[in-house]
C-alpha cells in the first residue's frame, strides 16, 4: 500500500461561578486538584479524542470547581501533545487524555523524541468503542463487498484516509485492504476534523474511524456509513451492519481513549485523580453522551490498563509487520 504524505477554555464562563471555597479548601489540604488542571489533547479539535477529553474535563471541572481547560497540540501521531506532558512538572495538574495511539510512537516513527511507554504513566483506560467505515454518500457502492470490487478493479480511485499513523482505523485500513489483496493508497491526516472534509469533496473514498467522530456525519448526511467493526449491531447506528455480517470478520479494530500523567506524580496525587476518574466514569451525562455516539464508558485503572497496553502494543506491532509497515 502507498502512504501520501486553539485552546478552548471549559471554565471560562462558568469559573466565576464556583464556589471559592472548594479551592481554597483544596488547597489547604494539599489534595487534587488544588489549582487549574490543564488536559492535554494530542489531536485537532473535533475528533473522538477531542470530544472524550472534553467529556472528562467538564465532569472533573462540574465536580471539583477547579477550572479545567483543554488545549489541542497535534502534530506527528500524537507525539507532539504527548511529549508536552511527558516534559510537564509532575504536580498531576497536566494530564493527557488520548486514543490506543499514543502508546504506538516506536511502532510508527524513527525518532518520536519519547517513549511514551516508559515517559508517560497510564492512568486509567476511560472508554472503548467500534469504528464505522464511511465513504462520500456520492458513491454507488453501499457494502463492503462493493467497494472490494470496485477498489480492485480501479485502485486509483479508492485512496482511504487515516485519522494517524497507527490508530485503530489505520489497523482496520490495513487489514481490509490485506483481504481485498488490493494494494490502495493511505492518506494520513493530523485527526478526524482534517479528514472528514475530504471525504465529503470526495478527495478520499474512504476512511475507518472511531464512532464518537463519525456517528454525527452518518446521521447528518455527510458520510455513508458502509459497516462498523463491532460484535453485533449499535443501537445509536442501527442500520449499519457489522464486517462479520458483511463477510469480512476480522476487520475488528476497536479504538479506545485513556488518561496518562507525567512520570513521578506522587502516589497520593495519583490516587485523587483515579478517584476523580471513577467518578467521570459513573457521571450519567458523561454516559448519555458518549453512549449516544456508540462509546462504551469503562474505567479500568494503574496496572490493568497497564496490561491491557501491553497487549494492544504486541497485536498491533504484529499487524504492522505482516503490512511490512516501515515506520516513518
Amino acid at each position: 500500500m502507498t502512504l501520501t504524505r486553539r485552546p478552548l477554555l471549559l471554565g471560562a464562563l462558568a469559573a466565576p461561578f464556583a464556589a471559592p471555597s472548594v479551592a481554597t479548601r483544596a488547597a489547604a489540604q494539599g489534595t487534587w486538584p488544588s489549582r487549574p488542571v490543564r488536559i492535554i489533547v494530542p489531536f485537532a479539535p473535533g475528533g473522538s479524542v477531542d470530544t472524550m477529553g472534553r467529556a472528562i474535563a467538564q465532569s472533573i471541572q462540574e465536580r471539583t470547581g477547579q477550572t479545567v481547560t483543554v488545549e489541542n497540540r497535534s502534530g506527528a501521531n500524537g507525539t507532539v501533545g504527548g511529549l508536552f506532558v511527558a516534559q510537564s512538572a509532575p504536580d498531576g495538574h497536566t494530564l493527557c487524555v488520548s486514543a490506543s495511539l499514543q502508546t504506538l510512537a516506536r511502532l510508527i516513527m524513527r525518532s518520536p523524541g519519547y517513549d511514551p511507554l516508559s515517559d508517560l504513566h497510564p492512568v486509567a483506560r476511560m472508554g472503548e468503542g467500534a469504528l464505522i467505515l464511511g465513504t462520500n454518500p456520492g458513491r454507488p457502492q453501499a457494502t463492503m463487498r462493493e467497494i472490494a470490487e470496485a477498489a480492485r478493479a480501479r485502485p486509483q480511485e479508492w485512496s482511504f484516509g487515516t485519522s494517524s499513523l497507527g490508530s485503530a482505523g489505520h489497523l482496520a485500513t490495513i487489514e481490509f485492504f490485506r483481504l481485498i489483496g488490493a494494494d490502495l493508497t493511505i492518506v494520513p491526516y493530523r485527526g478526524t476534523s482534517a479528514a472528514l472534509p475530504d471525504l465529503a469533496a470526495g478527495r478520499i473514498a474512504g476512511i475507518f474511524d472511531p464512532m464518537l467522530a463519525m456517528t454525527p456525519q452518518v446521521r447528518g448526511g455527510t458520510v455513508r456509513g458502509v459497516a462498523i467493526t463491532s460484535p453485533r449491531r449499535n443501537d445509536a447506528v442501527p442500520d449499519i451492519a457489522t464486517t462479520a455480517e458483511q463477510g469480512f470478520p476480522s476487520v475488528d479494530s476497536q479504538s479506545w481513549w485513556g488518561v496518562w500523567a507525567p512520570r513521578g506524580v506522587p502516589d497520593a496525587t495519583l490516587a485523587a485523580i483515579t478517584e476523580q476518574l471513577r467518578l467521570v466514569s459513573e457521571d450519567a451525562g458523561v454516559r448519555q453522551r458518549l453512549t449516544g455516539l456508540g462509546i462504551t464508558t469503562m474505567f479500568e485503572p494503574g496496572a490493568a490498563f497497564t496490561d491491557y497496553i501491553r497487549r494492544d502494543y504486541a497485536r498491533t506491532e504484529q499487524l504492522l509487520r505482516l503490512a511490512r509497515f516501515e515506520p516513518e
